[in-house]
Order: structure tokens, then sequence, then C-alpha cells
């Protein structure tokens, strides 16, 4: 698939995600009281990280794992779909040119790489730790920073991704990603 376009549907993913995540942030503390939300940020915080340390520690790297996500998602994309069979640039006579420049963009690519990142990025550390940090913090700081590492890691990923993935293990990542979330419950048990 075409790189722009691969990285087009899964940073839209992640921005939506971010955003959903932001607002359901900022909605907590109008539904739970400030205490609540801030405790139950820290405690998840602290869940996270102890565990993603903890597989770091215990060497779960899993290659394996990951290669055969690896190869589920390639299949997945790989397979005779609706967007595979009309992927041809059609363009109706009478459509608008609103329209005709929706189509352009929203290519079966771009439309498969966005539905895939957003079914299997639903629920993860991120969404929750942009909960978090959304109900304690500036709502606006946290989207658009989360939007702008999204960004960036997407952006990484998408370029370089086999590349990186067979330099850096995900054990190093554990470990690293594990020790941020530890220090920023560390943060907002300090700040708070």
């Amino acid at each position: 698939m075409p790189v722009p376009q691969v990285f087009l549907g899964c940073f839209g993913a992640l921005a939506c995600m971010t955003a959903l995540s932001a607002v359901m942030g900022w909605a907590a503390p109008a539904l739970l009281s400030k205490r609540i939300t801030h405790a139950a940020a820290m405690v998840l915080f602290f869940v996270f990280g102890t565990r993603m340390v903890w597989e770091g520690i215990q060497g779960t790297d899993q290659a394996d794992h990951a290669k055969s996500e690896l190869e589920e998602a390639e299949a997945e994309l790989n397979t005779t779909s609706f967007w595979k069979k009309n992927n041809r640039k059609k363009r109706v006579s009478s459509a608008t040119e609103l329209k005709q420049l929706m189509y352009s963009y929203m290519t079966p690519a771009v439309v498969e790489a966005f539905s895939l990142t957003f079914v299997a990025e639903w629920g993860d550390r991120s969404q929750i730790a942009t909960i978090g940090l959304a109900a304690d913090e500036d709502v606006w700081g946290v989207l658009l920073g989360g939007i702008v590492g999204h960004a960036i890691c997407t952006g990484a990923a998408v370029i370089g991704g086999k590349h990186i993935a067979a330099r850096v293990s995900e054990r190093m990542v554990s470990l690293v990603g594990g020790s941020l979330f530890l220090l920023f419950g560390v943060h907002g048990l300090l700040v708070k």
C-alpha cells in the first residue's frame, strides 16, 4: 500500500481516538469528583507501568506474537475485500467537486488503514492515559500533545516500521514505556 495513504489512515484513526479520549477525560470530572478521577488515573499509570516493566524484566519479548500480528495484518490487507475489488479511481461524471475531493483522499488504502488502526487501538494504554491526563490537566494541551506524539510515532512506523522492529526489541519498548508510566504516576502523586 502507498505510504502516504497508510499514514493518513493510521494517523486519522489515532487523532480521532485521541480526541475522543480527551473529551472523555474532560467530561470525567463532571461525572466524578476531581479527586476520584485523579486517583483513578494514578492507579492506572502505576498498574500499566508495573505491568510493562514486569513484562520487560521477564523477557517476554513477544517476537513470535508480534510476527504473527504482522502476518495477520498483512493477510487482512491482502484479502480480496470490497475495497480491493473496487480499487479503481472511478469518478462519477455527475459527482460534485467536493465528492471528487473526498474520494481522492478516501481511497481503499486509507479506509482500511483507518479501520484496522481504530479497532486495534480501542481501549489501549495510550487511550486510557489520555483520558487520565485530560481529566487532570489542560485538555487542549493533552489533545495537542497526543496528536503530535501520534503523528511522530505513526510517521516513524509507516516509513521505517519493519526496519525499526528488526532493531528495537519489544522488551526494551516495554521497559522504557513502563518506566514512563511509573514516572507519570509519581509525578501525578507529587504535583497534585
